[in-house]
């Protein structure tokens, strides 16, 4: 049953209170920028998966597609931030408080200019209407900001229980087109960037991997040869060292890389 006053809802609320201080949003922009962050939140096809709008200023969440309703069982009318809160392991939700603090931190320090190409992704076990748990990868990247406060974000819903079935939850800060990424951040350590694995034009080729293109697609979408994909996929193979695509996306999202 849904608590009335949830002291975790609370808390997380004081956080994202830190990146909104006003609500002077502009509801014409975020129409016109939802479709293009969409596409930036690399919607790939490894696990059911769903998206919402979370509005920052009030703490809630504006629409929920109805792919909820196949990966928790919930219909998007029945679901809110209070709820889908304490719906999260109670092991997990330190996890959640804590990267959900480290990015309000990171966002603030990144040059306006550069705000809209970092994605921010953590992972967590929630409870489904059935009473189970699945693994969400929760992806979220600001679509309507200006230099002081952040008032909506695009969030993405993966389950990935099959690819990750245990382990700690795990915080990345991927910066698109080039921008430095930050891979597995623990909590008590300094923002580092990270040493990235892989070329441009390799993450290009891996996260079209991901999404289960085929390389005659993935050829196609970046203007290369199949022989190209072909050398830049057995490149991408070897330095994650690993033996196949399956077992490549699933390193993949356990690292952080996507």
């Amino acid at each position: 049953m849904q608590e009335t006053n949830s002291s975790f809802y609370l808390t997380a609320k004081k956080i994202w209170d830190n990146v909104v201080t006003n609500n002077t949003s502009n509801p014409v922009v975020l129409k016109q920028q939802l479709e293009l962050h969409k596409r930036l939140l690399n919607i790939f096809q490894v696990g059911r998966h769903y998206h919402m709008i979370f509005n920052v200023y009030h703490a809630e969440l504006e629409y929920i597609s109805d792919g909820i309703t196949d990966v928790l069982g919930y219909e998007p009318g029945e679901m809110n931030a209070m709820l889908f809160l304490n719906l999260i392991h109670p092991d997990d939700k330190p996890y959640f408080l804590s990267f959900e603090s480290r990015t309000a931190d990171f966002f603030p320090k990144v040059p306006f200019e550069k705000r809209g190409l970092y994605k921010y992704q953590h992972d967590y076990r929630i409870k489904t209407k059935s009473n189970k748990y699945v693994r969400l990868l929760h992806q979220i990247l600001p679509i309507e900001f200006d230099e002081n406060n952040i008032y909506r974000s695009l969030v993405l819903h993966t389950d990935i229980s099959h690819i990750k079935s245990e382990g700690v939850p795990c915080l990345s800060i991927i910066g698109l087109e080039g921008e430095p990424s930050y891979y597995n951040i623990q909590d008590a350590e300094p923002f580092t960037k990270s040493f990235d694995v892989f070329t441009r034009r390799e993450r290009e080729i891996l996260n079209c991997i991901v999404e289960g293109k085929s390389s005659k697609e993935i050829a196609q979408q970046l203007f290369i040869s199949l022989n190209t994909v072909s050398t830049h996929r057995k490149n991408i193979l070897a330095k994650a060292g690993v033996k196949n695509p399956l077992d490549l996306v699933s390193k993949a999202i356990k690292e952080g890389w996507i």
